[in-house]
């Protein structure tokens, strides 16, 4: 009886959907990427193009440029890198401890998405100078922050921080601490638990976490402006030589910067995207 119940529900409920059928979301969902996120960057190329090819190799191949490009995306990447260590930390510390205070560290992470970046440029330019709380101790022991290459690593972490914490987070509290348990049980330490049994199951997480974070940080410009000093050739970034050239008028020279830029975090973030992919699958398989 319950087995004939089952098959009627069954085939009332196939087709069933809460929102409007495939073809009509589909079709919401094609118009609203293509306004917001296809047009905009396809005329980056467009413009690009019209250009012509000679004068753009000449613009990429500004040394200036290719400074700024290795100063953007190295330091995205070691920021994005320090905040997939120290943000998996923290996301575990929140989830697996309870703690006086908790509930207020849970709403700083949040803080950076809030802040405006011109703001939270200005306050850590002044916190990490050599003048200042944190940067006068730092420069007794000859380290410098402000206006330098460290600063700017500083400040895109600062920003990206969140993008981490907030993806691991829900992977940690959905991890059964029954299969901890019982890795202990069957004589593995703390070291092989993290590593056979922890690290498999939040590491495409973590990797997610880890490209939201690189491509946000890659962009950034109001946090990095004050604290980056902006000197050629050593801490000036690719949005700022983009926002000079506005300034001068060469939308030209702008629009070229902005699509080489656009160019190579899509390649990073598809060989991440892959990476996730083969992880997960690899994981899966086992």
């Amino acid at each position: 009886m319950n087995t004939v119940v089952k098959k009627k529900n069954n085939k009332l409920l196939k087709g069933y959907t809460i929102i409007p059928g495939f073809g009509l979301s589909l079709g919401f969902t094609v118009s609203y990427i293509s306004i917001l996120v296809l047009l905009p960057l396809s005329m980056i190329f467009i413009n690009s193009l019209n250009i012509g090819m000679s004068d753009i190799l000449k613009i990429l191949s500004e040394p200036r440029v290719i400074s700024a490009f290795k100063v953007s995306f190295l330091a995205a990447f070691l920021a994005a890198g320090l905040n997939a260590v120290f943000g998996f930390l923290i996301a575990w510390v929140i989830v697996r401890y309870n703690f006086f205070g908790k509930k207020i560290i849970d709403s700083l992470i949040d803080l950076p998405f809030a802040l405006p970046t011109a703001v939270a440029g200005i306050t850590l330019t002044t916190l990490y100078a050599q003048d200042g709380w944190i940067g006068k101790y730092l420069s007794i022991f000859g380290i410098k922050v402000s206006f330098t290459f460290l600063g700017i690593v500083v400040a895109l972490s600062f920003i990206s921080i969140p993008f981490v914490v907030r993806t691991v987070q829900p992977v940690i509290e959905n991890l059964d601490k029954e299969v901890e348990e019982a890795a202990r049980s069957l004589g593995s330490n703390s070291f092989i638990t993290f590593v056979k049994v922890i690290i498999p199951e939040v590491f495409p997480a973590l990797l997610t976490g880890f490209s939201l974070a690189f491509a946000r940080a890659v962009g950034e410009y109001g946090s990095v402006v004050f604290i980056s000093g902006n000197m050629p050739m050593k801490t000036e970034i690719a949005p700022l030589i983009i926002m000079t050239k506005m300034e001068q008028y060469d939308y030209e020279g702008a629009t070229v910067i902005a699509g080489a830029m656009l160019v190579i975090s899509f390649v990073a973030m598809l060989i991440i995207n892959l990476l996730q992919w083969y992880t997960s699958s690899y994981h899966k398989a086992r």
